[in-house]
């Protein structure tokens, strides 16, 4: 077979792949067992070894395969990743969000862009790596829930510390059109709940409003938020340079009559810095259970403050000499290097001592969006990609 069939091929393979992938509703916080049973499957049949990590439920699934090396020579292996969860759908598509269509040179549907085109790439080439002479192992980690503040790594990550897996390049295929990105922000999310007492609002002082104690909350938030500010590092390589604070939202109360007995406040912050999460953390929590949390227990003993972490994604740090990106650079001949805003897994990777670097098929512009699309050329430069990660993996 001619090398000009076989791109054509796999490239067919890969929009086959994708249009399967795309078809499993894998929404953030669901069920993907069965994405990955479709993946162990396509990876077992070549002779990967594989290994699963689960959420408490057992419903979610982490799913880490490997193609070993015909002959090591200690090369460091490969770890091609992606998280195999989706955002919502809002109303308002063209076409069934679940049913890949294409048009026009692109092709539609839910993940197709974020991030199940670099997955259904890496399914289609891996009968190329299991037929070659690979000097070292190639590895596939597809997560679950990335999406919702990465729940599904961290519980793979621990499991790779277990195996001794913590030295190689990590490449994660989130959409950057082929670019590298080789930093981000951390991204944390927090809800803080709030418990007062009920009342008669004609009798303030007998009733402990969570609205008004959340409210005091949330100005304190905000004033840390231009603390945040004077703390940017002088050489910041983010826009904006310094850490960021944001409320998404505020819930409490009943009627205009009744004193709140319960508010929650949605919060995140985005930090430049790893310290810069802790001393945010640390000045709100001082401040609600040392001034907020005694006012409210002098009138009801039973009031309360909580804050449930619902994620903290920690950053990814630029680091000058990075073998993830050199190898990337060597195959795309770009050397250039930039940074994002949106959060990935790439630091938790790199937190345990493997190279990452973030590289993709598709435009995060069109991720999250209706009428998600991923450019069919955008594929077949991945699979260009990933077939020099082939030749710099083999023994000739």
């Amino acid at each position: 077979m001619s090398t000009e069939n076989n791109s054509e091929l796999l490239y067919k393979n890969s929009v086959q792949i994708l249009t399967d992938l795309i078809a499993f509703k894998t929404i953030s916080g669901q069920d993907n067992s069965s994405l990955i049973d479709y993946c162990d499957d396509i990876l077992k049949k070549l002779g990967a070894t594989s290994f699963r990590t689960y959420d408490d439920e057992k419903k979610r699934v982490n799913l880490f395969a490997s193609l070993k090396a015909k002959n090591s020579n200690n090369k460091k292996p490969i770890i091609l990743s992606g998280h195999t969860d989706v955002v919502p759908v809002s109303k308002g598509w063209s076409s069934d969000p679940f049913t890949a269509t294409i048009k026009g040179g692109k092709l539609y549907g839910r993940g197709s862009c974020d991030m199940k085109g670099f997955i259904a790439c890496t399914l289609a080439y891996a009968p190329i790596y299991s037929k070659s002479n690979l000097n070292r192992d190639i590895h596939f980690s597809f997560t679950f829930d990335e999406e919702t503040a990465c729940q599904g790594a961290p519980i793979l990550i621990e499991e790779l510390k277990r195996r001794k897996i913590k030295d190689g390049i990590c490449i994660i295929g989130e959409p950057t059109n082929m670019k590298i990105i080789d930093a981000h922000k951390g991204c944390y999310e927090y809800t803080t709940y709030f418990k007062g007492l009920a009342g008669h609002s004609s009798a303030p002082h007998k009733g402990v409003s969570a609205v008004e104690y959340a409210s005091r909350y949330v100005n304190k938030l905000i004033e840390l938020r231009n603390k945040l500010k004077s703390r940017a590092p002088k050489d910041s390589i983010f826009d904006p340079p310094h850490s960021t604070l944001s409320i998404g939202g505020v819930f409490g109360g009943i009627a205009h009559n009744v004193i709140a007995d319960k508010c929650h406040v949605n919060w995140e912050t985005r930090p430049v810095v790893k310290e810069d999460g802790i001393f945010l953390n640390q000045e709100i929590d001082k401040y609600a259970n040392e001034i907020l949390l005694p006012e409210m227990k002098k009138i009801f003993p039973n009031a309360s403050i909580e804050k449930d972490i619902i994620g903290e994604i920690v950053g990814f740090d630029r680091e000058d000499k990075s073998d993830a990106c050199e190898l990337i650079s060597s195959l795309t001949g770009d050397n250039s290097r930039q940074v994002v805003s949106f959060g990935t897994e790439a630091g938790l990777f790199q937190e345990i001592g493997i190279s990452t670097v973030v590289c993709g098929p598709g435009s995060i512009d069109q991720a999250h969006k209706i009428d998600e699309f991923i450019v069919l050329d955008e594929l077949k430069k991945c699979l260009n990609l990933l077939d020099g990660i082939k030749v710099k993996s083999i023994t000739n």
